[in-house]
This record gives structure tokens, sequence and C-alpha cells, in this order.
């Protein structure tokens, strides 16, 4: 797969088929779209390409509103590719590129650097400066500059529409079953494991402590089952901590601590590694004793054994 910023793309590329969105989570809302666009391409006999935007286009315009992130751009990228999409676009989103009003968009993006045939979009698509533009007024713009548009209707389950909102809800309230179902597979993060205090170890359940950039959305503070994953390694069954360690009351920073059942012998220091969340076990809690904290670790490994079978 090709990967681009809009800057390097080259100058001989295109024709091709453009659906253009955040894409965070490239969850089952996503999919339809997806579908779409590679059908179009194949129809044509072009590339599908996603065009997508980092950072986060609210991070830029309204920064104390920025969401966080289900998925990293090398991730959100992975996930395009798996697709179908043969090429990502990235546009590096500043307060210039905000202010570019749609007009303007649609002709350099989207007709000069791409030279899109169709344009892919929500039906809730909107463009440019201020967020004036909308599905009609590109629409309109595709009738002027030479494009068609296809905006498809916003994908919804019994309870509401798929969107990475409701996936970062729905990990706010550490409901990491409810998120998969929108995502399509359990919600995961990413980082590199490093030292701590070492007290799991000496509790006898080592973990693995992932520090993990400040902007990924991470369930709410608990204890989940799910898995580590290690390069190319086998996922291994895993008790995950989220939260403060509240029973040490030096320990204040926020963490993920992973724990791998039944594994004392893994060095995975300064590896980058990747936990994903299946099933919520409890809330964080502070214990009265280090053994009382014992005797509730075992049972979330019972507990997590039960969820991962």
């Amino acid at each position: 797969m090709q990967v681009w910023r809009l800057q390097n793309v080259p100058a001989t590329f295109g024709p091709c088929v453009v659906a253009t969105g955040n894409f965070d989570g490239v969850h089952r809302g996503h999919a339809m779209l997806l579908a779409r666009l590679i059908a179009h391409a194949k129809e044509r006999d072009q590339i599908p390409v996603a065009l997508t935007f980092d950072p986060h286009p609210t991070a830029v315009v309204r920064p104390e509103r920025a969401p966080k992130l289900i998925t990293p751009l090398p991730e959100r990228i992975r996930l395009l590719g798996q697709a179908g999409v043969q090429a990502v676009v990235v546009i590096p989103f500043t307060a210039e590129v905000a202010a570019v009003p749609a007009r303007e968009f649609a002709q350099h993006i989207l007709v000069d650097t791409l030279r899109a045939s169709v344009v892919v979009v929500g039906e809730d698509f909107h463009f440019g400066a201020n967020a004036t533009g909308d599905v009609a007024s590109l629409k309109a713009l595709g009738r002027l500059l030479g494009f068609e548009v296809d905006a498809v209707s916003v994908q919804s389950d019994a309870v509401a529409r798929l969107s990475s909102s409701r996936v970062r809800e729905l990990l706010a309230e550490g409901d990491v079953a409810g998120a998969a179902e929108i995502l399509g597979r359990p919600h995961s993060v990413t980082g590199t494991v490093i030292s701590g205090e070492r007290r799991g170890r000496e509790l006898g359940f080592p973990t693995a402590n992932l520090a993990c950039p400040p902007e990924l959305a991470l369930p709410a503070d608990g204890v989940y089952a799910g898995w580590l994953i290690d390069g190319d390694a086998e996922p291994m069954p895993a008790a995950i901590s989220i939260g403060t360690n509240p029973t040490f009351a030096e320990n204040l920073s926020r963490r993920v601590e992973a724990y791998v059942i039944g594994r004392d012998d893994l060095d995975l220091y300064d590896r980058e590694v990747t936990v994903s969340f299946v099933a919520r076990l409890r809330g964080m809690e502070a214990f009265d004793s280090v053994d009382a904290l014992v005797a509730q670790m075992n049972e979330d490994v019972v507990q997590a054994q039960r969820a991962l079978a």
C-alpha cells in the first residue's frame, strides 16, 4: 500500500476514487463507505484512496475539545489497508488548512492533486473553512469540477449510530465489549514496556507496564481480560489493570499494566507491545491489606481465563 503526505503525492498520480474522513477506529460504521469506495474503484479500474487527517481536526480548531484517539495514524493506515484501500493520503492538519475555503479544498486537493473521478463521503460530511461545505455543496462542486459524489448513509445498530464518538463513550464507561461490537474487533493500545516499581513481581504477578501516548483512548480504570501481543508472536492471555494502584497510595500516575497469565519468564522491557481488551472484570479499588489484594488478583486471573476461554 502507498502512503503519502498530501504535499508528496506524485504529480502523475490518478485518476482515482477517493473516500475522505477522519476514519478514527476504522470501525463498522466506516465499512459501508470503504466498500463503496472499493466498488467504484473496481468499476473504473482505478486505485481506491483514503484521504485522512493528522492530527484530528478538532485538536487544531478546538484543542480544549480534542478527542482521544482510538487508532493513532500508523494503526489507522494499517486497518485501512486491511479493508482494501490501496493508497492513503494524509493531510497534515494545521490552522492554515482549517481556513481553506470549501471550493479551494475541492479544486486543489480532490482535483489538482488526486484527480478524483468519484468522491465517497458520509452523508454528514462537512469540509472547508468553518465546516461550511456539506454534501450538497460537494455535489455542486463535483458537477462544476468534474467528479461524482457518492454520499453513504450513516450506519446504525439497534441502539444508535456507529461512530467514533460512541466508541470513545463506551470506553470511558469501561464497556470494552460494547466498543468491540462497533469496532468489529477488541479495542487495543500499543506502547513501550517500561520499568515500574516491580511490585507485581514481588506479589507473584509480574506485569508489563506500558508507556502509552497520552492522546490514546483508554478504557475506564479497572481490571480487564485481554491479550498481550508481542510482535508476530501468538497473542498471550492477560489480566490487564488500568489505574493508579490505589492500594499503594504513593503511586498516583495512571498506567496500563498487563500480567501474562502463567508467565514469569518474559523479558519485555523496551519492547513495543499491544494489549487488547476483551472483557471488564471489575472496577479499580483500594484494599485494606496486601493479602487481600493478592487474593483478588488470583480471582482476577481465574475470571480472565474464563472470559478468554
